[in-house]
């Protein structure tokens, strides 16, 4: 036979295994099944200490040893065989019996295959001759290790496929029956034809037989399957990034579900607010119409009946009265505004497009101000958290423009979309400095932020643009339904 063909040999099944082992080692502890990552660790063991006996038997052939350890060599390899095949044992075992609660009684079988492995070896070394030990070690072991072993690997490369299916990785299941499939052929044939020696069937069932019929030495038919179940054990190890994939997706579809549900929270917790503030705006709205409306449109007749009853000449008194009763007239007036303002019953009436138009006319009766509203689109039947908050946020924004800005002039800009409603306010006033805003207060001021936060509540948003002399414009976009999500044009 060649001897460098042989190297050649060697040196690829050593790869294929230490390959195999390393990577193993880099990935088996990712895996999500406690019973599989356990199992993976003795076969890491088996692919780098048994690479470790190919590359060593490698150099062993080609004569790199020195006498030393040429003499060492023997046991040396004979150690690392028997370790390597004795892992691959306890990774068959951990796979077949392996499990939280019993993976202690899995470590029999590689220990009984051990004890059967070193009772054969003392009893050889009082049948044969010190010369032909060395030949019958190596066969003892290939027959009371490697061959159960790789079986055993195979049978629970089987059981990790049905694993895998149950997990819905079906083609990781495969991956793993024809790594199973590979160990099966490396253990009946590769393991069973072995080096010639006096210990039966190796006395005419060895390699020689097997060159003679096949053409090619059995450590090719090892290399070869070993690439096989290498490749095939690598390529089930990307089972852990999916199942990894899997779990993150998971984890953040439960984050998602957890957050709409916040989000659902908060928007029913919303629309509570938002009513029960209604509601107690309406009860005032109606208590100061019933009670304080009615005290002061009594106080106005009383004064003017008074004044009637004083006689013309008491001129100061007549005049005191006249003041008087015009500040119940003005007080009643300011009242009804504020009446007016708590809670509006064209909303109810008419709807959010006609009291917008209504409320602004009285805005340009009680200011010098022009209000010109703008609408466009079909008006939907919006829900009552929404319709709202489209007045309040236009209301408080109007507000604004009367106490601070100045404007002659403000357009109101209101499209009913298909989705969500688009609101600008629109002033010629004198306009401010945000950023100086935000620096002096800390914040922007409350009606503000009410703005904001009425939109942010409902999945909307409130933007607004100013600068000194040149206006404000205040920007909102309100969804008719409320999903959790901000909506951005």
């Amino acid at each position: 036979m060649n001897l460098t063909f042989l190297v050649v040999i060697y040196f690829f099944y050593g790869l294929a295994f230490f390959s195999m082992g390393l990577l193993v080692a880099m990935e088996g502890g990712r895996s999500t099944d406690a019973r599989l990552r356990m199992a993976l660790r003795p076969l890491a063991g088996f692919g780098l200490v048994h690479a470790a006996h190919e590359w060593l038997e490698m150099f062993y052939q080609m004569g790199h040893f020195n006498e030393f350890l040429s003499n060492i060599y023997p046991v040396v390899g004979l150690s690392l065989l028997a370790f390597s095949f004795l892992s691959l044992a306890a990774f068959g075992s951990y796979l077949v019996l392996g499990s939280e609660s019993t993976w202690r009684v899995s470590l029999i079988i590689p220990l009984a295959l051990e004890a059967v492995w070193v009772f054969g070896l003392l009893t050889f070394k009082g049948q044969y001759q010190p010369a032909e030990i060395t030949a019958i070690a190596d066969v003892w072991t290939r027959y009371s290790l490697a061959l159960p072993a790789g079986l055993l690997a195979a049978a629970g490369l089987v059981v990790q496929q049905r694993a895998f299916r149950h997990a819905g990785l079906v083609r990781f299941g495969r991956d793993s029956l024809w790594a199973s499939i590979a160990f099966g052929w490396y253990s009946l044939v590769g393991q069973i034809i072995t080096a010639p020696s006096q210990l039966p069937p190796s006395t005419y069932l060895n390699t020689e037989l097997f060159i003679a019929i096949f053409g090619f030495p059995i450590q090719l038919l090892r290399a070869i399957t070993a690439i096989f179940a290498s490749v095939f054990v690598i390529r089930f190890l990307r089972a852990f990034q999916v199942e990894s994939d899997r779990k993150i997706a998971e984890l953040q579809a439960e984050r998602l579900h957890e957050s709409q549900e916040r989000e659902e929270l908060r928007a029913e917790l919303f629309r509570k607010i938002v009513g029960a503030q209604e509601a107690e705006r309406q009860r005032i709205a109606r208590d100061l119409h019933d009670e304080t409306g009615q005290s002061l449109t009594a106080i106005g007749m009383g004064l003017r009946g008074l004044a009637d009853d004083i006689s013309t000449k008491n001129k100061e008194q007549r005049d005191k009265l006249a003041m008087l009763q015009s500040l119940a007239s003005d007080s009643l007036k300011e009242l009804q505004r504020i009446i007016s303002d708590l809670r509006p019953a064209h909303l109810d009436e008419l709807g959010l497009s006609s009291t917008l138009r209504w409320y602004a006319n009285r805005l340009q009766e009680m200011t010098a101000l022009t209000v010109r509203i703008d609408i466009t689109g079909e008006e939907h039947q919006l829900e009552e958290v929404v319709k709202i908050a489209i007045f309040r946020i236009i209301q408080e924004a109007l507000n604004n423009i009367v106490k601070h800005s100045e404007a002659t002039v403000v357009n109101v800009y209101l499209d009913y979309r298909e989705l969500q409603a688009h609101i600008l306010v629109r002033d010629n006033g004198v306009g401010f400095d945000m950023t100086q805003v935000k620096n002096r207060a800390g914040r922007i001021s409350l009606g503000l932020a009410g703005m904001g936060e009425r939109a942010s509540l409902l999945g909307g948003m409130v933007e607004i643009h100013s600068r000194p002399g040149y206006g404000t414009e205040v920007e909102a976009v309100i969804p008719y339904r409320y999903t959790g999500l901000h909506t951005e044009e």
